[in-house]
C-alpha cells in the first residue's frame, strides 16, 4: 500500500467525487431517497481483521452504499480485481430484525412476493441469494404457512452482476439507475418492515 499510496488516493477520490453526483441523481428521481454523501457512502478499504484474522489487511475492491439510512438496507455497489456488482437488502441481519421481517411477510407476504416474482425484477436479480435457512420453522409459524419458504430464510438480499466493460462504458450512470430503481421496492418494503 505505502508504494501505491498516491495511486489509490488519486482513485479514491475520483470514486467519492462520482458517488457525490451519483447521490445526487439518484435523490432528483427517488422522493424517499435518504442523502449520502459520497465521504459517508464508501466504504474502508482496510478489512477487519478482530473478526476475520485470516483476510489481507487490505480489500482488492471499493465499495459504498448509497440511501444509507444505517449500514444495512441500503444501495450497494463493489468493484474490484475480481468482480463487480450492485445489491441491496440485509445479509445476515439481526434476530430482531429477522423478527421484523417475519412480521411483515406473515401480515402482507403476497405483496414481498409479488415484487421477488414481477419480470423485471428476476430478469435483473434473479432469486434472491442463497444463504443459511432454519431447518425447521421459526418460533410461532407451522410448516403449512402459505409463506414458509420466506419465513425459513436469514438473510434478503439480491445482487445483480456486471462485467468491467459495463463499468468502463458511457451509459454505466444510466444502469446503475436503472438497477436501483428495479430494487426500490424490494428493499422500501424490508426497510418499512424494520422501522414498524
Amino acid at each position: 500500500m505505502d508504494v501505491n499510496r498516491a495511486e489509490y488516493q488519486a482513485v479514491r477520490d475520483d470514486f467519492i467525487n462520482w458517488l457525490e453526483q451519483l447521490n445526487a441523481k439518484v435523490a432528483a428521481i427517488d422522493k424517499d431517497y435518504f442523502d449520502t454523501p459520497g465521504k459517508k457512502a464508501i466504504n474502508r478499504i482496510n478489512n477487519n481483521l478482530m473478526f476475520q484474522p485470516n483476510k489481507p489487511i487490505y480489500k482488492d475492491h471499493f465499495g459504498a452504499g448509497l440511501d444509507q439510512v444505517t449500514k444495512q438496507g441500503d444501495f450497494y455497489m463493489e468493484f474490484g480485481v475480481n468482480h463487480c456488482f450492485m445489491g441491496g437488502g440485509y445479509w445476515h441481519p439481526s434476530s430482531k430484525i429477522l423478527k421484523s421481517f417475519r412480521e411483515a411477510i406473515d401480515y402482507n407476504g403476497e405483496e414481498f412476493k409479488a415484487i421477488l416474482n414481477k419480470k423485471s425484477f428476476k430478469k435483473c436479480f434473479g432469486n434472491m441469494i442463497e444463504g443459511p435457512q432454519l431447518k425447521t420453522t421459526p418460533r410461532g409459524y407451522e410448516m403449512t404457512h402459505p409463506h414458509i419458504d420466506l419465513l425459513r430464510r436469514k438473510s434478503f438480499a439480491v445482487s445483480h452482476y456486471i462485467t468491467r466493460e459495463q463499468v468502463m462504458a458511457s451509459d454505466f450512470e444510466e444502469k446503475v439507475i436503472e438497477v436501483y430503481k428495479e430494487m426500490v421496492p424490494f428493499r422500501r418494503y424490508l426497510n418499512q418492515a424494520v422501522t414498524v
